[in-house]
């Protein structure tokens, strides 16, 4: 097989499954790692992927690179649905406790659902589900939705995401006990965690899954095995993710060492 065929399929599987590692390229082409790597290097230099630690990844997978909450909502919505229902399973419906719903498409198409739920028939009058969020869509989907107290946090939004941040947003998460935590992530990666591009989104998000009793990541499965500029949780802080598809065997084992509870939605 010639280079330049090799390197086009090279290609096409970053494509396809978002990362590839030199092992695996070499046993799949019987080829040294070497010359992988010499591939690898000559496909990062017309722009075709990016190379990583062990491997690669398409070249849009910067790691500053941030759409917005308007791009992203049009964004493989069946899985998120998926992922959503999966997390509204979690949320009592007699419940009179308190979740946090972070920024994110998912955790938006999660209000949704949340917005459309029916009280339930043996519900009393005194049944409330406090819900706290720092994300503008979120709290005009449920700011007169029947059994929710809405709490929002304040700070300077954040055009891209439509999201409260700064200080102010991050002291007043760190003031709350909510019950469940559901944060989104841009990146879930087997040794760098939980990320995002933006340092002050990271740092809400940090505060989210420090205050929260139990933390549930909510990520469909472009986000996963990637890693964005900052990190803000380790694989350990989380305790069920929820995604819509098998994660890589790298980052299955990473999960279950860190006592992580995997939901395939």
């Amino acid at each position: 097989m010639f280079a330049e065929e090799r390197q086009q399929l090279i290609s096409a599987l970053v494509a396809e499954r978002g990362r590839v590692s030199v092992t695996d390229l070499a046993d799949r082409f019987s080829i040294t790692t070497e010359t992988v790597r010499r591939d690898l290097a000559a496909l990062e230099v017309s722009g075709g992927l990016r190379r990583v630690h062990g491997g690669a990844v398409p070249s849009d997978r910067l790691s500053t690179r941030e759409e917005s909450i308007l791009e992203r909502a049009v964004q493989r919505q069946v899985e998120k649905l998926r992922i959503a229902n999966a997390a509204l399973a979690l949320i009592p419906e007699l419940s009179s406790g308190s979740i946090l719903l972070d920024a994110g498409s998912t955790t938006e198409t999660l209000a949704d659902l949340l917005a459309q739920r029916t009280p339930s028939a043996n519900a009393n009058g005194n049944d409330e589900l406090v819900v706290i969020t720092h994300a503008i869509p979120i709290a005009g989907k449920l700011s007169s939705t029947p059994g929710i107290a809405l709490q929002i946090l304040g700070g300077r939004v954040r055009g891209l995401t439509q999201a409260a941040v700064g200080q102010s947003t991050v002291e007043a998460a760190y003031r709350l006990r909510p019950d469940i935590a559901f944060v989104g992530a841009n990146g879930i990666h087997a040794t760098f965690g939980l990320s995002t591009p933006d340092p002050e989104e990271a740092a809400v998000k940090a505060a989210f899954v420090k205050s929260a009793r139990r933390v549930v990541a909510l990520a469909d499965s472009s986000k996963l095995d990637a890693e964005t500029l900052v990190q803000f949780a380790t694989l350990k802080d989380v305790d069920t993710l929820i995604t819509d598809n098998q994660p890589s065997a790298e980052l299955a084992a990473a999960l279950a060492d860190a006592g992580v509870d995997l939901v395939i939605a």
